[in-house]
C-alpha cells in the first residue's frame, strides 16, 4: 500500500470512528427516551381501570364508558408503538455502529463546485442536528449511483426529476467492529476484491444480507417499481432469491406510507427455505412479509376434509415408478392438467353448469333429514338462469338460513329436546332462571316461570344442535364440489384438441383417487378453480405485491389462479428453467407461463453469471444441461469435482464416511449429503449416522442447523452448502432427471463430490474429463 493509500485509509477510519461517537450519543439519548416511554407505558397498564371511567346505569354513560375505554387504549397503543419503534432503532443503530457502511461514491451534481460524499450503509444516520445524512440508506434513489455507475458522468431518478453530475470517485468498505478491515477503488461493477471477501466465508444457516455486493442487474430488478410483472431467470446461485429479498425491503422503503410487510405475500418453494431466508428483512430493518409454500395454501383451503397429495410425494412416485403404462398415463395426466387448455376446459364446464343444476348435499340432524339435496336443487332451479352461480348460490344460502330457522323453531316441540334438557349442565339450569327473573320483572309476573324457564332451554338446546348446520350453510358446505369435479371427468364430450389419447384412463384414474377422498396434487388447482367458480372468487385485495421463488416448478394453471386470488398485486417471478425438478418428468412449461398471467408493462430479467459455486464447480455442473455454456462463474479458484465409482456397498459407505471427515478436517461447516429421494436419503442418513453426528431433512423439517445434513435434492433447493456429496448418481438414469441431478451439484459453494454405487450415470458420460478427478 502507497503512502497516498496510507493517508486515505486513515482519513477514512477517523470518520468511522467519529460515526461510532454519534451513533454512540444518538443511542445513550434514544434509550434514555425508550426508558420513560417504556415507565409510560408499564403506568399505563397499571392503572388502565383507575383511570376510566365505568357507569352503566344510562345510555348516555354507557356511551361516555366506551369512549373512556376507547381513550386510554389509544392512548397505551401509541405508548407501545412508540417504544417499539424506538426498540427498533436502537437494533439499527446497534448494526450500524459494528459496521456503519461499505460503500462511498463522490458525486458532483450539474451547477454545484464541490463533490458530495456519499457513503451508503443498511440503513440512514443523520447528524447531531438532523440536517445532513451521514450514511445514507442503500435503497434511497440517490444510493443507485453505487450500483449503476463507474466514475465519469452520472445520474439517478427521484420521485420528481433525474439528477445528473459527475461521479469523481466510488470506493467499497469492508468494515467489522468499528475497523476497516480493507479499502477498494472500483468501477461500475462491485470489485472482485468484495466479492472474493465474501463469497470466500462459510455457508451459513441462513441467508446472509449482502446488499454491499449487489451488482448492476441485479439493482435494476430491486429498483423496478413501474412494471406490473418481473420475471428474473436467473442460474443457479445468480443471486435471484438475494435480489427478491432485497426487492421487498425496497419497496418497503419506496412506499413506506402505502403498504406495510403485510402487503406483501412470499410464495416459497418448502418450509425449510422459509427458515433459511427468515432473517433477510429484520436485518436490513423491515419486518417479514407473509409467507407460505402453495402447498400451505391448498391445506389451508382443503382442510381436514380430504387427504391432499404434496408436490414432494408427486415427485416421489415419478422417481421411484418405473416407465409402465400406468405410470405414463399419470405423466400425461400431470401434464394435460397442468396447461392453460385444461383450464379452459374447466371454464367450458362452468358455462354448461350455469344452464344446468349443481349437485347438492342433504342437511341432517341426529341422522334425520332436516333439508333434503333435492329440495336444494329444486330452490336454486327455481332462480334465474342469467343470474351468475356465484350470485344465486348466495341466494340459496340466504334461503337455507332462513329454513334452517323455521326447522330450529318446529324442533322445539320434539320428544329428543326435551331428554336432552335432563342432560344439560347446572350453568345452563341457573341461566335460564336468570332469564326467567328478568322476563318476570319486565312482566310483574311470576306463575309461567317454569313454562319460560322449559322455554328458554329448549331454545338453548335446539340452537346447540343445529349450530353446526348454519355453520355449514355459510360455508357453503351444501354444494357438493366433489361430485361436480368428478361428473366434469365423467363427461366424455369435454375434450379439447390437445386432450391426451389415453384420456379415458386418466379420468378414471382422477375418479378412483377422488372417490377415496384423495386428491393428487395435480387435481389440487383446478379442483379450487373450479369451485371458486361456482362459489364466488376467494381474492385477496390486501396483497399488492406477490414474489413467487422457483417459479420454474409452478404450471400455467397454477399461475392463473394464482393471478385469480391477487387481482390487484403486481407480481415477481424467479426462478431457473435449468432447475425445473417437478415439471422435468412432464416436460418443462412455457418459461414461467408468462401466458397465464394478463399484466400490463412487465419486465424480464436474466441473470447469468453465478457467484455460488468456485469457477472449478460452475464449469463442470454446466457440461450437465443444455446450454449451459451461457452460464458465466464467478472467478474463485477451488479444487476440481471429484467422482468416486465404488460398486461394492460397504466400499460405497466408508468412502462416504471418510470424505465427510475429510471436509470437517478442512473446516467446512456446512456439509449436504444430497440423495435423489427421500427413501435413498434414510438409507444414507443410517449409514452414517454412527461415525457422524448427522441430520435428516424431511419434508416436515421446518429449520436449517449447521453440521452435517442429508437430503433429498428437491429440498435443498435454495440453499448453499459448503461442500456437497452426490450420494449415489447411478441413481440418474433417466434424461428427464438430468435437471435434478444439475440443482444438486449446484447446491455446492467450495468443494463438490460425485459417488456411484453402480454403474456410472450416462448423465456424466459427456463431461470433459479434464473438468474433474477422478478419486
Amino acid at each position: 500500500m502507497d503512502e497516498n493509500q496510507l493517508k486515505n485509509l486513515k482519513t477514512e477510519q477517523e470518520r468511522v470512528y467519529s460515526i461510532i461517537e454519534e451513533i454512540d450519543r444518538k443511542a445513550a439519548k434514544w434509550k434514555a427516551s425508550s426508558s420513560d416511554v417504556g415507565s409510560d407505558a408499564l403506568q399505563l397498564r397499571k392503572t388502565f381501570w383507575e383511570d376510566v371511567t365505568v357507569n352503566f346505569d344510562e345510555a348516555d354513560d354507557v356511551a361516555e364508558t366506551f369512549t373512556s375505554i376507547k381513550q386510554q387504549a389509544a392512548l397505551l397503543s401509541e405508548r407501545e408503538r412508540t417504544q417499539s419503534q424506538m426498540v427498533k432503532q436502537l437494533k439499527t443503530l446497534s448494526q450500524l455502529r459494528f459496521s456503519p457502511y461499505f460503500g462511498r461514491v463522490d458525486f458532483k451534481e450539474v451547477g454545484e463546485s464541490e463533490a458530495e460524499k456519499i457513503y451508503l450503509g443498511i440503513a440512514s444516520l443523520m447528524d447531531e442536528q438532523e440536517e445532513n445524512f451521514l450514511v445514507y440508506d442503500w435503497r434511497a434513489p440517490i444510493s443507485g449511483l453505487y450500483y449503476d455507475y463507474s466514475p465519469g458522468p452520472a445520474q439517478y431518478e427521484t420521485e420528481t426529476e433525474t439528477i445528473k453530475g459527475e461521479m469523481e470517485l466510488k470506493r467499497q468498505f469492508v468494515i467489522k467492529g468499528g475497523k476497516i478491515k480493507a479499502m477498494f477503488e472500483t468501477g461500475v461493477t462491485i470489485g472482485d476484491e468484495m466479492l472474493q471477501e465474501v463469497l470466500g466465508n462459510n455457508a451459513d444457516t441462513q441467508m446472509k444480507t449482502i446488499v454491499a455486493t449487489i451488482q448492476k442487474e441485479q439493482n435494476q430488478i430491486i429498483r423496478n417499481d413501474s412494471s406490473s410483472l418481473v420475471v428474473v431467470q436467473g442460474v443457479a446461485g445468480s443471486g435471484k432469491t438475494s435480489a427478491a429479498m432485497q426487492r421487498i425491503a425496497y419497496l418497503l422503503y419506496r412506499y413506506r406510507n402505502i403498504i406495510s410487510s403485510e402487503n406483501i405475500m412470499l410464495f416459497s418453494p418448502n418450509p425449510l427455505f422459509n427458515s433459511y431466508v427468515a432473517t433477510v428483512l429484520p436485518e436490513l430493518g423491515e419486518e417479514n412479509m407473509q409467507q407460505a409454500t402453495f402447498q400451505e395454501y391448498l391445506l389451508s383451503r382443503f382442510g381436514a376434509e380430504y387427504e391432499l397429495e404434496d408436490p414432494f410425494e408427486q415427485m416421489e412416485y415419478l422417481l421411484a415408478a418405473e416407465k409402465d403404462e400406468s405410470r405414463q398415463e399419470r405423466v400425461e395426466g400431470i401434464r394435460f392438467k397442468a396447461s392453460l387448455e385444461f383450464k379452459g376446459l374447466l371454464d367450458r364446464y362452468a358455462e354448461r353448469l350455469s344452464r344446468d343444476t349443481l349437485v347438492f348435499r342433504n342437511l341432517t340432524l341426529k341422522k334425520r333429514m332436516i333439508i333434503s339435496k333435492h329440495e336444494i336443487a329444486h330452490y336454486y332451479d327455481s332462480l334465474e338462469k342469467n343470474i351468475s352461480i356465484p350470485n344465486r348460490i348466495q341466494m340459496v344460502k340466504e334461503w337455507l338460513l332462513k329454513e334452517l330457522k323455521k326447522k330450529a323453531k318446529a324442533e322445539q316441540s320434539q320428544e329428543w329436546v326435551e331428554k336432552e334438557i335432563q342432560f344439560l349442565d347446572k350453568e345452563d339450569y341457573l341461566e335460564s332462571y336468570k332469564q326467567s327473573q328478568k322476563k318476570q320483572g319486565e312482566a310483574d309476573d311470576t306463575f309461567h316461570d317454569y313454562e319460560r324457564e322449559e322455554k328458554w332451554l329448549s331454545e338453548l338446546v335446539v340452537k346447540r344442535r343445529f349450530k353446526p348446520l348454519f355453520n355449514l350453510v355459510k360455508k357453503l358446505k351444501f354444494i357438493n364440489n366433489k361430485a361436480i369435479f368428478i361428473n366434469f371427468f365423467k363427461d366424455v364430450s369435454i375434450q379439447a384438441e390437445t386432450t391426451p389419447a389415453n384420456w379415458s384412463s386418466i379420468c378414471d384414474q382422477t375418479v378412483s383417487s377422488l372417490e377415496r377422498k384423495s386428491i393428487r396434487y395435480e387435481d389440487a388447482t383446478p379442483f379450487l378453480y373450479l369451485q371458486d367458480l361456482i362459489e364466488g372468487r376467494k381474492s385477496n385485495t390486501s396483497i399488492r405485491h406477490v414474489f413467487i421463488d422457483e417459479a420454474q416448478d409452478y404450471t400455467p394453471f397454477q399461475f392463473a389462479y394464482i393471478k385469480m386470488l391477487f387481482p390487484y398485486s403486481k407480481m415477481t417471478l424467479l426462478g431457473d428453467i435449468n432447475q425445473a425438478i417437478y415439471s422435468g418428468p412432464t416436460g418443462a412449461p412455457t418459461i414461467f407461463a408468462e401466458a397465464a398471467l394478463d399484466f400490463g408493462e412487465k419486465e424480464t430479467y436474466k441473470l447469468t453469471k453465478t457467484y455460488r459455486s468456485t469457477r472449478q464447480i460452475v464449469e463442470f455442473t454446466r457440461e450437465l444441461i443444455k446450454g449451459g455454456n451461457l452460464i458465466e462463474p464467478f472467478n474463485r479458484n477451488g479444487p476440481k469435482p471429484g467422482i468416486v465409482n465404488s460398486c461394492e456397498q460397504i466400499e460405497h459407505i466408508r468412502t462416504t464416511i471418510e470424505l465427510i471427515a475429510d471436509l470437517k478436517e478442512k473446516g467446512h461447516k456446512n456439509i449436504a449429503i444430497i440423495c435423489k429421494t427421500a427413501a435413498e436419503s434414510k438409507d444414507a442418513f443410517e449409514s452414517i449416522r454412527e461415525s457422524h453426528d448427522a441430520r435428516l431433512i424431511e419434508k416436515g423439517t421446518l429449520t436449517f442447523e449447521n453440521g452435517i445434513n442429508v437430503v433429498p435434492t428437491y429440498l435443498a433447493k435454495g440453499i448453499e452448502f459448503d461442500a456437497v456429496i452426490i450420494f449415489d448418481s447411478s441413481s440418474y438414469t433417466r434424461d428427464e432427471e438430468r435437471k435434478l441431478l444439475y440443482t444438486a451439484c449446484t447446491r455446492a459453494m467450495h468443494e463438490l463430490y460425485i459417488l456411484s454405487r453402480g454403474e456410472f450415470s450416462p448423465l456424466l458420460t459427456e463431461v470433459d474429463e479434464q473438468l474433474y478427478q477422478a478419486i
